[in-house]
């Protein structure tokens, strides 16, 4: 088996830690110091507005966008949280929710803490449940509850942690016990607790001695973040390719997991380090609208603004010989299925996933590759939540998002084709602009046409088009002359005459 490394790119403008897990790149984080993500970040906000209507209120929080605060995610009094993800992080409570223009109103200074960063036109997610994450525990201020991550599975183990936090928790708050605890030595959670009970002393000192916005705290950087939240007996090695940063994170993990001290390395290598293991074409690779199977058939990836559609494909993939049509489809969507699961984690797609698996006609086998995707997701830390696969081969999931995906974090919206994924025919265009010169053509000053189009539209004119441009010059009793200009959009066309000019785009 392939051992599980972390990868840190961090000798450039940008740092990249990669989780490679048993051979096979499963996450990937990326971080810009001048973009730097929000999240965990805690303020001292003010009230801007409340809408009833939505149960919502925007909150001015220092940053260029408003924050948006939802009714449920007010904390009062005796708040409870209801679950905790695979990594420990805690949930708001079920209890009824009341009227937003009750909780806050406008000018009121709130404590806040960004649970999502601003997405595309969309401003933070924020919630009054404050929670501080250490690398065993997290510390919830607000709410009185104690929360085992359910990764951990040893009744034993989690009889003697929940022992460890009831001991040394402050009245009217709660912990949640994150997965690596399970290695933890009891010394090792109570320093982890007691660090953060003086942690959130500190932030509510300042509280006191700042108006409205302000930040409070702002959590670790990525590298050291992810090397705290990750890094695990699991884990064989930590490779960082830069030596301020290396030097930085031995320090790091000498204080805080100094069990792991001889686990960081410093990347020597001549190329780069995610040249080296094969990451750079990963990268490329997720940000591809088609992935292939090592089987020969294959998925494509349409990700739009309300929900993203996988399609999974036979390709090449003939099947094996002796099997049945229905096995061969078959073993095609068990395949797809871990692919799937591999490709959410890395290109972080979040929100309303639609999958149409190659339809089968045996229930067991549609069973069978639900089964397969149950336990292929049980790997993501993201909470995910799916529905039996239907008659038609399709599965609707949902996945929690917190971030940006990976296609909308190193990629922009295509000049050409403004994000359609397509633009108009040179043929198309052609016939555009001889229906305008029709339509305009006896407007135009002089008894000279000039036609400014893309180099591709102008050879298309001049060529197999020449004879519908012959018969336009009839209708209109008047010459036209054709140019091809670089840089021009595959759209975009321009048509004069001597004197007057006319412009047209078609959008």
């Amino acid at each position: 088996m392939s051992e599980s490394v972390i990868v840190i790119n961090a000798d450039g403008p940008e740092t990249r830690v990669a989780l490679i897990e048993n051979g096979i790149l499963t996450e990937l984080f990326i971080e810009r110091e001048r973009e730097r993500g929000i999240v965990g970040n805690v303020y001292k906000g003010r009230v801007l507005r409340v809408l009833p209507g939505m149960q919502a209120a925007f909150v001015d929080i220092g940053e260029e966008k408003a924050a948006f605060l939802y009714a449920g995610d007010i904390a009062a009094p005796g708040s409870t949280v209801d679950t905790v993800d695979g990594d420990g992080v805690p949930r708001r409570g079920s209890s009824k929710v009341g009227n937003i223009a009750d909780l806050v109103h406008p000018g009121q200074e709130i404590l806040v803490q960004v649970v999502k960063d601003p997405i595309s036109s969309k401003g933070a997610r924020i919630t009054s449940y404050i929670s501080l994450p250490g690398r065993n525990v997290v510390f919830m201020p607000t709410v009185s509850h104690v929360g085992i991550s359910r990764r951990i599975s040893s009744e034993r183990q989690r009889r003697r942690l929940r022992r460890i936090v009831d001991e040394m928790r402050p009245k009217g708050s709660g912990f949640i016990v994150r997965t690596v605890a399970r290695h933890a030595s009891s010394a090792q959670v109570r320093a982890g607790m007691d660090y953060l009970i003086r942690l959130w002393a500190n932030l509510k000192a300042n509280e006191r001695l700042h108006r409205a916005p302000v930040l409070l705290y702002r959590d670790l950087d990525l590298m050291l973040r992810v090397v705290r939240d990750h890094l695990s007996p699991e884990f064989a090695r930590v490779i960082v390719d830069d030596r301020v940063a290396y030097e930085r994170l031995k320090r790091f993990v000498g204080a805080f997991l100094p069990e792991y001290a001889d686990r960081i390395q410093l990347f020597t290598g001549r190329e780069g380090v995610f040249d080296s293991y094969g990451i750079e074409l990963e990268i490329d690779r997720a940000l591809e609208r088609k992935v292939d199977l090592k089987s020969g058939g294959s998925l494509v990836f349409d990700q739009g603004e309300a929900l993203t559609a996988i399609d999974v494909n036979t390709g090449k993939f003939v099947g094996s010989k002796g099997k049945t049509l229905e096995e061969t489809i078959t073993q095609t969507n068990l395949e797809a299925a871990d692919e799937i699961a591999e490709q959410l984690r890395l290109r972080n797609v979040g929100g309303l996933i639609i999958i149409d698996f190659i339809d089968m006609d045996r229930e067991s086998n549609r069973r069978k590759v639900y089964r397969r995707l149950q336990e292929a997701l049980r790997r993501d830390r993201a909470k995910a939540h799916i529905t039996k696969i239907s008659e038609m081969g399709l599965v609707e999931m949902s996945r929690k998002r917190t971030r940006e995906s990976l296609e909308r974090r190193l990629a922009t919206t295509c000049e050409v084709c403004g994000g359609k994924g397509y633009h108009k025919s040179p043929s198309t265009i052609c016939y555009e602009v001889l229906r305008q010169i029709r339509r305009e053509g006896e407007h135009l000053a002089g008894d000279l046409i000039t036609i400014t189009v893309h180099p591709d539209v102008a050879d298309l004119m001049n060529g197999a088009e020449r004879p519908a441009v012959d018969h336009t010059v009839k209708r209109v009793q008047k010459a036209i002359e054709i140019h091809g200009r670089k840089g021009f959009h595959p759209e975009k066309f321009e048509i004069r005459g001597k004197k007057a000019r006319r412009t047209g785009a078609s959008e």
